[in-house]
């Protein structure tokens, strides 16, 4: 194959773009394993790619796409070979190194991952980023030595995929989970993950109080901004909050009375340069812990030519738990 299809991005006089095209071999950039990709999911940030509403991308033409499940074409990675079923996510690949919607990808084998035995190519792009950082979100907790013996765990964003998969995860560990969102209609559904109790999402979307009602020990925040200041606020003493995500703003209008009043800890976790050991910490979590059927209800199939559709659709927030991109 001496060209693939892709989608591509790009950003000139005329302005930004993004459509489907076939992409050279020779367009590939510098890595030492080449993959087929079958594969993908469609992630915020790449919705953010896709559309350019925000910076994410830093280098042009760019393809996008921040994970991949795909078979190894060629090697030269001492820890690679031909026929490895392989999986990655983050490193900068789909922002600056050209990513996963396309038929072909080349990387550092360094940002690989064998892909684990029980999930499928399909079922690890069910999980993606969103759910592998869900992952890392319930190991800090647990770093944290938080348990379900103290309290409720809150879960913002509750209908979305970092969201989803996190309430499958802790419901599956024995945690009573409060899944916060402003979807009301997506009741049932948080239900069918595990979700406890149901709260709308403006309950924590106002300026609140430094301090207010104590009513969780845990949380997993994809939201930031007023929303991870009142989870602060409402969080009990010795509990923590682990936050991955910005869908709501950068900024953080709290105080440091939760800190030092209640002693809650603040807990960031990035999943993009997150090292290797504590990736294989992770999927060996979402291997063992995530309940297949749940993951089923929570994703939905799309092919090459539907990825762009369905990333500006997640910036919508219309998007419901998980989307695979199956490359073909």
């Amino acid at each position: 194959m001496s060209s693939f299809r892709a989608v591509v991005v790009d950003k000139d006089a005329s302005g930004y773009r993004c459509g489907l095209r076939d992409v050279a071999d020779s367009e590939l950039m510098d890595g030492d394993v080449t993959v087929r990709v079958t594969h993908s999911t469609v992630n915020y940030k790449d919705g953010l790619a896709v559309t350019g509403k925000a910076p994410v991308v830093r280098r042009f033409p760019m393809i996008p796409g921040i994970d991949l499940a795909g078979v190894v074409e060629t090697s030269s990675h001492a820890g690679f070979k031909p026929g490895d079923d392989v999986i990655l996510n983050g490193w900068g690949v789909g922002e600056t190194h050209l990513g996963a919607y396309a038929q072909r990808a080349r990387m550092k084998g360094d940002w690989l991952l064998p892909r684990p035995a029980g999930l499928s190519p399909a079922q690890t792009m069910a999980i993606g980023t969103a759910g592998y950082t869900a992952a890392l979100c319930v190991l800090a907790l647990e770093r944290h030595g938080l348990t379900p013996a103290h309290g409720p765990v809150v879960v913002t964003g509750a209908a979305g995929g970092v969201g989803s998969v996190a309430i499958a995860l802790l419901a599956g560990r024995g945690w009573h989970v409060v899944a916060a969102t402003g979807r009301p209609q997506e009741a049932d559904y948080l239900r069918s993950l595990g979700a406890a109790e149901i709260i709308e999402r403006a309950e924590l979307a106002a300026p609140g109080k430094a301090l207010a009602k104590e009513r969780w020990a845990a949380g997993v925040d994809s939201v930031g901004s007023t929303t991870l200041a009142n989870l602060l606020a409402m969080t009990r003493y010795g509990g923590a909050i682990a936050a991955c995500g910005l869908a709501g703003g950068m900024d953080l209008p709290s105080s440091v009375a939760p800190f030092i009043l209640r002693g809650v800890s603040l807990l960031g976790v990035d999943s993009v340069m997150a090292p290797i050991a504590r990736r294989q910490e992770a999927w060996a979590l979402l291997d063992a812990g995530l309940d297949r059927t749940k993951l089923a209800a929570m994703t939905t199939t799309v092919g090459l030519d539907g990825a762009i559709d369905a990333a500006r659709s997640i910036l919508d927030g219309t998007v419901r738990g998980r989307i695979v991109v199956e490359i073909g």
